[in-house]
């Protein structure tokens, strides 16, 4: 869906051989459907990121069907909102084993199978303008969870560079997709969704632009990413915010 699907069209639009993981297994069967319908390689794979044997198993039936794996996109996550109060340390887990360890996993899976072939790769991590500055309360897990794929980034990016593999982060800001918005309305009591409603007005008062973003705006500086334009582009994450951390 939304930031993942757009991705997916984009490098599959630049000859690339796609295999979307997903948890629903329907939408992601649907979107591999979508892409074959328009003439590009696509399979589906159902996948838990935050269960290391279903991403052992995604990077190996990868290698099996389609020879290898040259670029690693991680872009699962989940971002429920809950104030420091109402957060149990089981919420907190929740949000660190997909965003975090779940990148770090398909890392690590991917990372070995690109040093195993010796042609060099790419990982490019969907980080957020979270990582760096926090932009509403109820988001301190997400915030520590992206802040961590930054972290995680560079220091990948050291360790595997030797091999000829770029790690680059993005970092979306407000960005229009059917995750966002299911967001809205789900904070708890009628106080919190009213005071969720403010900061969301307070958030796009901010953007340079005026406006929020398209999933195919992050798409093409992923397929940058993902191409040689950036060959000697490795360890950064570029922001794609529409002007919110500059306002």
């Amino acid at each position: 869906m939304g930031i993942g699907f757009a991705i997916s069209s984009r490098l599959a639009e630049a000859g690339a051989s796609v295999l979307i993981a997903d948890m629903a297994a329907g939408e992601a069967g649907e979107a591999a459907r979508n892409l074959r319908a328009l003439g590009y390689r696509a399979e589906c794979f159902l996948c838990d990121v935050s269960k290391e044997d279903d991403v052992r198993k995604m990077v190996s039936t990868c290698v099996e069907r389609m020879g290898g794996v040259d670029i690693l996109v991680n872009n699962a996550g989940v971002y429920p909102r809950k104030l420091l109060g109402a957060m149990e340390g089981k919420d907190f887990d929740e949000v660190i084993a997909v965003n975090l360890r779940g990148t770090f996993l398909c890392s690590r899976y991917a990372g070995i199978e690109m040093v195993r072939r010796r042609g060099g790769g790419c990982i490019i991590n969907i980080a957020s303008i979270e990582a760096v500055h926090p932009s509403a309360s109820g988001m301190s897990a997400y915030d520590a969870s992206k802040g961590g794929v930054w972290a995680l980034t560079k220091s990948l990016a050291r360790e595997l560079g030797q091999y000829g593999i770029r790690v680059n982060a993005i970092a979306p800001g407000a960005v229009r997709t059917r995750g966002v918005f299911s967001q809205l309305g789900k904070s708890g009591s009628a106080e919190e969704e009213k005071a969720q409603l403010k900061e969301l007005k307070s958030f796009m008062s901010r953007m340079v632009l005026g406006r929020m973003g398209d999933a195919d705006e992050v798409a093409r500086v992923a397929l940058f990413l993902a191409s040689d334009l950036s060959s000697y582009v490795t360890g950064e994450m570029i922001v794609v915010d529409g002007g919110y951390l500059v306002s």
